[in-house]
């Protein structure tokens, strides 16, 4: 690899979290030599900007994938898992956003505040976690390293962009509908989207009764984290936000802590931002989520349901789309090449 100016490629740069993908690099002025972009035929002949040049969107082929020192893919499981090894093949490391190789041992799971050491394991594909999990992986986990988590209990409030963007027009136009007093009929998502929330829309396990988010974020956390054996109890809802996810967190620690002390822990850890202002009532919200890259977290506070006085309660918001899966994967790729 070119590690001073690496070849990037980026696969699925039109959706959501491709556009998000060509932003982050701009932004963070990543040292690239060039930039190439790949979607599939329908988007073949479009131009998107980067540093003031238009780029064009090329067809998906293994051989086009040549000469990618980086390949960034944010293009869904079955085509991380038809071109990765073709990329991998020609050389490239590969940052993948889908679910594909999550769960492969041999395949480093990497928020890079958590476990960064373990990038260097891979054996040329690094896998980027669920939105969820990287959001809520940041702030828990200053405090497992430094007093010890024993249990979590989680509830979601995620947005329409962890659907993707035909996610996100659909709620705005069944906003703009609702509204107007006109009917409309979800095409994208199971269920009406303006002013109603309901449970992820995955399928359910008969046994278990968690759903396929709910058993992705639990089985993530406890690889990011090392902790396989982790208690981790949570539900996933959809809300009718654009952008950014929400957490209510409650944390059984290994020991108790004030609240105070946990605020230092977490205000002194990286892409953090503490937001816990009793007085004026401003705790972490997805408007002021979105667009940055720091999980907010506030409303610090002990569970008052647990009398050995070990349990934290706290609220995160991060943005889905950058935190949450761009930006993520970029400051992987800045990783590889320090």
């Amino acid at each position: 690899m070119s590690l001073n100016h690496p070849s990037v490629a980026i696969v699925g740069a039109t959706g959501a979290v491709g556009t998000e993908l060509i932003a982050c690099l701009e932004q963070r002025d990543f040292p690239l030599r060039s930039l190439r972009l790949y979607a599939s035929q329908r988007s073949a002949g479009r131009s998107l900007m980067f540093r003031g040049d238009g780029l064009p969107v090329e067809v998906l082929t293994e051989d086009g994938l040549a000469g990618a020192d980086i390949a960034l893919f944010s293009a869904g499981s079955a085509t991380a898992r038809g071109f990765a090894p073709a990329a991998v093949g020609h050389g490239a490391v590969v940052v993948d956003n889908s679910s594909a190789f999550r769960m492969d041992a041999g395949v480093p799971l990497v928020v890079p505040e958590v476990n960064e050491g373990a990038i260097a394991s891979h054996r040329g594909i690094i896998a980027n976690p669920n939105c969820v999990a990287i959001i809520a992986a940041v702030a828990l986990w200053p405090l497992h390293r430094a007093v010890g988590i024993s249990r979590v209990i989680a509830a979601t409030y995620q947005a329409a962009s962890g659907a993707g963007a035909a996610a996100m027009a659909e709620l705005r136009n069944a906003t703009g509908a609702y509204l107007a007093g006109r009917a409309f009929a979800p095409t994208v998502l199971r269920h009406p989207y303006a002013f109603n929330l309901f449970s992820h829309d995955t399928a359910v396990d008969r046994d278990t009764g968690a759903n396929g988010e709910e058993t992705k974020v639990v089985q993530e956390l406890r690889k990011i984290m090392q902790a396989p054996n982790l208690p981790i109890g949570i539900t996933c809802i959809r809300v009718p936000v654009l952008r950014a996810h929400s957490i209510a967190l409650t944390v059984e620690l290994a020991r108790p802590i004030p609240p105070a002390a946990a605020r230092e822990i977490l205000a002194a850890a990286p892409g953090i931002r503490i937001v816990d202002d009793a007085e004026g009532n401003h705790y972490p919200m997805p408007n002021e989520a979105s667009g940055q890259g720091d999980v907010l977290v506030g409303r610090i506070r002990r569970d008052g349901s647990d009398p050995s006085g070990r349990s934290l309660a706290l609220f995160v918001a991060g943005d889905q789309l950058l935190k949450g899966a761009a930006l993520n994967a970029v400051q992987i790729a800045e990783r590889l090449i320090m």
